[in-house]
């Protein structure tokens, strides 16, 4: 490659990520390296290590690139339990397209990952719970973060107990029986029927 095809910025991040998430498919978590997605994105691990500090980071960053992120598209059902199922869903959803192997790998390597990625989380709560408050559906969006959180790490929890799919009675038990109640949501966030 020459100078003048040389890929920079966003072509060369698009590249890079392509390569991690190939490679990840190819050889697993377990078995990838910085320097085998380097070799596939015809690069030097050192333009990886510029970006990404270590392969828990870059694979992070693999699969927002693939499967999207819940922060740029939090869900509005018009319900805050719709919404809430609609945020555990696409975490469900994301847990059986990526495997059980891929999401322990990464939850072994969970100090070498940035704390904004667990706490992303919180700021689609946040926006989610601050429209129930608008549509008075509970009575104050100023939850402790332990309940604002609580329906998405029992999932992630629940997620690290089982290496099966997550049936969609376990999403529902954890809103309506966990976060409805812990939120102050009162009988007409429940289903009726």
């Amino acid at each position: 490659m020459d100078q003048t095809q040389r890929r920079r910025g966003a072509a060369l991040e698009s590249a890079l990520l392509d390569a991690a998430w190939d490679e990840l498919l190819e050889s697993g978590y377990a078995r990838l390296t910085m320097e085998a997605v380097a070799a596939r994105a015809q690069t030097g691990k050192q333009v990886l290590y510029r970006r990404w500090p270590n392969r828990a980071e870059l694979v992070v960053a693999a699969m927002r690139h693939r499967t999207g992120s819940i922060v740029q598209d939090v869900p509005d059902t018009g319900s805050l339990r719709g919404d809430v199922l609609a945020v555990l869903q696409r975490m469900a959803d994301r847990f059986a397209a990526l495997g059980p192997d891929l999401i322990h790998g990464l939850l072994s390597e969970a100090p070498d990952v940035s704390p904004e990625i667990t706490s992303r989380m919180s700021g689609v709560m946040l926006a989610i719970v601050l429209r129930a408050a608008e549509r008075g559906e509970i009575p104050s969006a100023a939850l402790p973060l332990s309940v604002l959180l609580a329906p998405t790490n029992l999932l992630r929890h629940q997620m690290l107990l089982t290496r099966e799919a997550l049936e969609p009675a376990t999403l529902t038990t954890l809103v309506d029986d966990v976060f409805l109640p812990l939120a102050g949501a009162g009988a007409q966030a429940t289903p009726t029927s």
